[in-house]
């Protein structure tokens, strides 16, 4: 049995096409595609959903909300954002809020089915030309920052970048092939955000981005 997505949009168009273009993949079976903010219970997104793509665009924070009450839930779906922007600050609230994956509309398919297929393996994907944005966003909480955040913030946009791309797992040979860097500039990068985070070890500045939630940006952004 393949996928089942559930689809929350408030464009009908772009809904109904995306359903019937995700329908003709042998692993996905779309349950529904609802139009309106509002129109889909969160108990039936949740009872019938391996997945949900929802619309980031929905009016206020309905976006933000209906994500982080389908994540608090048992046996939760995985759910992918999909928005015409790419605002760091919506992006990192969405991420807080349990989302999996942040997605443009203006993405091909292949892309997005790419995504759905890696979050349904477990990992998680955000646009990487923002990651900088939405990583610095992440470590802006209300009220007093940690000692993690603060050592966090003090690495460079590129030093962010290698962190994260660590996080995901990747080795030193793919984080230089993923942010197209020579070896000895990643090396490089290595050797300064370690001595800012005081930390000896690779593992120890991994262990520095989880702080609170458990979750780690791990960028992916392949299409």
């Amino acid at each position: 049995m393949g996928t089942s997505i559930f689809i929350i949009d408030q464009e009908r168009t772009f809904a109904d096409a995306l359903a019937v273009r995700l329908e003709a993949e042998d692993d996905v079976e779309v349950v529904v595609a609802v139009h309106r903010e509002g129109a889909a219970p969160s108990l039936i997104v949740g009872r019938f959903a391996d997945l949900v793509l929802l619309d980031a665009d929905l009016p206020g924070d309905a976006a933000v909300d209906l994500c982080e009450e389908l994540s608090a839930r048992d046996e939760a779906p995985r759910v992918i954002m999909l928005s015409r922007g790419l605002d760091p600050g919506r992006i990192a609230d969405s991420v807080r809020s349990g989302a999996a994956a942040w997605v443009s509309k203006g993405e091909s398919l292949d892309h997005l089915l790419r995504v759905i297929r890696g979050v349904m393996a477990g990992e998680m994907w955000l646009p990487l030309a923002e990651m900088g944005a939405v990583f610095r966003s992440l470590l802006t909480v209300r009220g007093q920052p940690t000692e993690s955040d603060q050592l966090l913030a003090a690495l460079t946009p590129r030093e962010r970048e290698v962190l994260a791309c660590l996080a995901d797992g990747a080795g030193r040979r793919e984080v230089a092939e993923r942010l197209n860097l020579s070896a000895n500039t990643v090396r490089t990068h290595l050797k300064n955000l370690m001595a800012k985070l005081g930390v000896h070890s690779t593992l120890e500045a991994v262990a520095l981005t989880r702080p609170r939630s458990g979750q780690f940006v791990a960028v992916r952004d392949r299409g």
